[in-house]
């Protein structure tokens, strides 16, 4: 059948809208019609090639839909269902059968490499194959997946605001909630407050810490972190030193930090800032290849750094516990979108990548 999506053709360039030809789900393959995605930093950073997923491509890893229809063997939906869509799984692997999905063995040729989990892929353009992303390509109106990628919802919650649960927000909840687990009444600092940052101090919120420490360059940013419940903020523009800063708030440092900048310089200050036996957990994902500098004897008094891959959760059972906070006016990450149509994508981008949205979602139907 023939799909509009928006199709990413060269290194760096703007979006384009075309029809293309997407496949029939094959067995244990899902075909959703998308109603809204999500854009997230992730795309923006394959479109530029800092991790060279395979073009001409169909980005998009945020996606919200209806299921239209399933391939043999699919059992968790059924036509008509709501669903949110997340990242790919083998389901077969020790990570996976473990309850560790997001560390699948495997995980980089599902999500990266441009085709589905046999090798082949659903969507062509003029007899020409066209990558696949994330086991989901939807920015299109039309999506083929793996059963794995589907989460099914509630039809009580509007469907086009979910689609960022599927990554930006499970990433940035989860870091918190999933990996950190601070205790009640603990510190925390999150670097960075677009939609990944904004989602930690949202859970840090939920987990009952006290302290909780937006830093960001941007004012407008700020505001809206102290919205969401951060008790402090610090502009590193108006401060001399931000991890002295930290210290002064905390006294002798915070119990946790996040990280979602990829700048190397603020993951040094994430773990300076730390208390002993503080935890820092590290989002930002920067050109392959990128290192940092620690400082070693800092590590060695009971610091700790760990990396964090699509929160830490099985997206199966954290996406609905996403959505039941959100309904009880515990989660409210809905103060975070604003909506484009497909065709104002690369407007979409622009606004992102400025600072101008935190979540831009295309609403597709």
């Amino acid at each position: 059948m023939l799909t509009k999506a928006a199709v990413t053709y060269g290194k760096g360039e703007p979006f384009q809208i075309d029809d293309i030809t997407i496949d029939k789900p094959k067995d244990g393959e899902v075909l959703v019609r998308i109603k809204a995605v999500g854009i997230c930093h992730t795309d923006l950073i394959v479109r530029d090639q800092y991790y060279p997923v395979p073009l001409p491509a169909v980005l998009g890893h945020e996606g919200s839909g209806i299921v239209e229809e399933v391939g043999t063997g699919v059992t968790s939906v059924q036509p008509g269902d709501h669903v949110v869509l997340s990242f790919s799984s083998c389901g077969e692997c020790t990570k996976c059968l473990s309850g560790n999905p997001y560390a699948c063995e495997t995980f980089f040729e599902l999500n990266f490499t441009g085709t589905m989990g046999d090798g082949t892929c659903r969507l062509h353009k003029d007899h020409q194959d066209v990558s696949n992303f994330f086991g989901q390509s939807s920015f299109a109106h039309y999506s083929v997946v793996s059963e794995r990628n589907v989460v099914k919802v509630p039809k009580d919650v509007p469907l086009e605001i979910l689609g960022p649960l599927g990554c930006g927000i499970q990433t940035g909840s989860g870091a918190v909630l999933n990996k950190l687990q601070p205790a009640e009444g603990s510190s925390i600092v999150v670097f960075g407050c677009g939609s990944v940052g904004l989602s930690a101090i949202m859970a840090a919120n939920v987990a009952s810490c006290t302290t909780i420490i937006a830093v960001d360059l941007q004012e407008s940013r700020l505001e809206l972190a102290k919205e969401l419940g951060a008790t402090h903020t610090i502009n590193p523009k108006d401060v001399a030193n931000t991890v002295e800063e930290i210290q002064k708030i905390t006294g002798s440092g915070a119990n946790y930090s996040v990280e979602t900048t990829s700048i190397p310089a603020i993951l040094r200050q994430a773990v300076d800032c730390l208390a002993t036996l503080g935890r820092a957990a590290v989002i930002g994902a920067p050109p392959v290849g990128t290192e940092v500098s620690l400082d070693v004897n800092t590590l060695l008094f009971e610091r700790s750094v760990t990396g964090v891959l699509l929160g830490s959760g099985v997206p199966q059972t954290y996406i609905p516990k996403l959505i039941d906070l959100y309904k009880n006016g515990k989660f409210p990450f809905d103060k975070l979108i604003k909506f484009y149509s497909l065709e104002e994508i690369n407007q979409a981008c622009e606004d992102s990548e400025t600072g101008i949205t935190i979540k831009p979602i295309l609403k597709l139907s």
